[in-house]
């Protein structure tokens, strides 16, 4: 049972709508994963949290696969 509810694209307040645009986007999928749901609860810690995963997702020395294991 989920202590956070799971917010729907049409539950979700416009502004945790928009970082789910910009997981898919980013990610290259129409899935968001439901950690980035339950954090819609919250929109500025779902933008601060997203933000801070794209920024250590994006390109680098490490390959996508590897930091998702981490």
């Amino acid at each position: 049972m989920a202590l956070a509810p799971l917010l729907t694209d049409e539950q979700a307040p416009a502004r945790a709508r928009a970082v789910f645009d910009d997981i898919r986007a980013t990610r290259g999928t129409d899935y968001v994963n439901n950690i980035w749901r339950a954090l819609a609860n919250d929109p500025a810690q779902l933008e601060s949290t997203w933000g801070e995963v794209k920024r250590v997702m994006a390109p680098g020395a490490i390959d996508a696969l590897t930091k998702e294991l981490v």
